[in-house]
């Protein structure tokens, strides 16, 4: 009875996880999540030759596994007749590391079906994927490319991890590693030009697909989304607008967040017409993504070690504010963390959880407050000074496009920021600005260097050195009622060895 029992568990085991194949040689035993291994599904009842193999990509700090665990990709896809194969490749590795990988496991994936694949991508696997394909010559084993909510042009929670404020905490928690680095919008304006005109890029079709919901309050991706608002429609990681390609088929922009999108009862027969083993003819989107080179901001941000009796510094919320979502993300987990407002409010959490995106590893402690008081506010905990924290606040008020960042003086290296505070402010407009400079292999130690901002507002940007350097600037005004206005903007830019900038 107990061998039966044994025997039907083993069984089950086989259906529901693919078997694993290891650099091509069958037979071999490991864990998921080793970079080079790759998985073959089960064999479908019957295959239709017309099926083309589906590869299986993953994305930043994840694995393989992301597409059989709470996830029923696997299943939806072998149920529907498709032969199956799943890659590993770094986690925290940038598009050029991992692009030469995938493009040497393609070849042996190629070689095992004896026929052209199609890769379904989730996330930075899609720029790994293009990274083989374009670069890598692993365009010849390829009919088609699905992405799902890539960032084709960099996400801006990878800015803000570079961001001075950000920092600390990011030093603690490991959360500023390669591909991080590499997934920084300056720099992927750098991919973007080396691979867009790249006689390869367009060899593959590309479809691409989009989500802009960021599930419900206190989930793992609602304060990603709150943050990009700022920039558009997101999924909680990606903006709709950095996920398209502008020669690429957009096949939908969906209520999918950045984990739903790859999942297969949501997204499978939207991309199923695409998964040939013959190149699929399209046209291409009329909503081909147009970049602004325009960032506005409602945001303020603060950062660093907790000061004395566990506090944060301080930040102002100015008058007549709708709302506003304040996350406090902390190297710890605080059971008590208050926010402190300016007529003696001391407000707890309304929720608190572990992060496990850009910022994995750190404590998200979230507060939503409608029409908040004007003023000074802090958040404290129960917690002595020297824990890494990062705050928050995303404000929404008749100010939201209040200041703005203008790249316009490329050729220059000057940045020119915007002041468009209606009525005027009482006082003079003060700014304060930062910049972080890592090399593009992000194996640099990030350090700041100096920026200088004149009377008009324009940066001067001493960028000497190739590299991504990350501007933090800081705007203090004054509102006419007289409360203080604060805003922080934060942008990458990349610079190329002969001093061209990219943004």
């Amino acid at each position: 009875m107990i061998k039966h029992v044994l025997l039907i568990l083993l069984l089950i085991v086989m259906l529901v996880s693919p078997i694993q194949v290891h650099a091509g040689s069958f037979g071999d035993k490991g864990t998921p999540g080793v970079p080079g291994q790759w998985y073959i599904g089960e064999s479908p009842e019957s295959i239709n030759p017309t099926k083309a193999p589906l590869i299986f990509i993953h994305g930043l700090n994840s694995s393989s596994r992301t597409w059989w665990e709470e996830n029923d990709m696997y299943q939806v896809a072998l149920q529907d007749g498709y032969e199956t194969a799943f890659v590993d490749l770094h986690g925290t590795e940038d598009m050029w590391t991992n692009g030469a990988l995938l493009a040497a496991k393609l070849a042996e994936i190629h070689q095992y079906f004896g026929k052209d694949l199609v890769l379904v991508t989730h996330s930075k696997g899609g720029i790994d994927t293009q990274s083989a394909l374009v670069h890598h010559g692993a365009h010849a084993y390829v009919s088609n490319v699905i992405t799902l909510s890539t960032p084709h042009y960099g996400s801006q929670l990878a800015d803000l991890a570079y961001s001075s404020w950000a920092g600390w905490l990011a030093g603690i928690i490991g959360g500023r590693n390669a591909a991080t680095n590499s997934l920084q919008t300056g720099y992927m304006a750098f991919f973007r030009s080396e691979t867009d005109h790249h006689p390869n890029a367009k060899i593959n079709p590309f479809f691409t697909l989009a989500g802009t919901s960021w599930g419900s309050f206190g989930s793992s991706l609602y304060w990603g989304g709150v943050y990009l608002s700022s920039y558009g429609q997101n999924d909680g990681a990606v903006t709709v607008a950095n996920s398209r390609l502008p020669y690429s088929r957009e096949l939908a922009v969906g209520r999918w967040n950045h984990t739903t999108v790859k999942e297969g009862h949501a997204t499978f027969t939207t991309f199923k017409p695409y998964l040939t083993s013959e190149k699929s003819l399209f046209s291409m989107n009329a909503n081909a993504n147009i970049q602004s080179k325009q960032e506005a901001s409602s945001q303020i941000v603060r950062g660093g070690p907790l000061q004395a009796f566990g506090k944060t510094d301080f930040f102002h919320i100015e008058e007549d504010v709708t709302s506003v979502t304040i996350d406090f993300l902390s190297d710890e987990h605080f059971s008590a963390a208050t926010l402190h407002g300016p007529n003696g409010e001391v407000i707890p959490a309304n929720i608190s959880y572990l992060n496990d995106g850009i910022f994995e590893g750190a404590y998200h402690h979230l507060y939503k407050l409608n029409q908040p008081s004007p003023g000074e506010w802090h958040i404290q905990t129960n917690h002595a000074k020297g824990n890494a924290y990062l705050v928050t606040a995303s404000i929404d008020s008749s100010y939201d496009q209040a200041v703005t960042l203008d790249i316009t003086g490329t050729a220059k290296q000057k940045i020119a920021i915007k002041d468009n505070l209606q009525p005027p402010p009482s006082k003079k407009t003060t700014y304060r600005a930062e910049a972080t400079y890592t090399n593009k292999h992000g194996k640099q130690k990030s350090r700041s260097v100096p920026v200088t901002i004149n009377s008009a507002g324009e940066l001067s940007l001493p960028l000497k050195k190739e590299g991504i350097y990350t501007l933090t600037i800081d705007m203090e005004s004054e509102t006419k009622k007289g409360y203080p206005f604060e805003r922080t903007l934060i942008k990458s830019v990349y610079v190329d060895q002969n001093g061209k900038l990219y943004e």
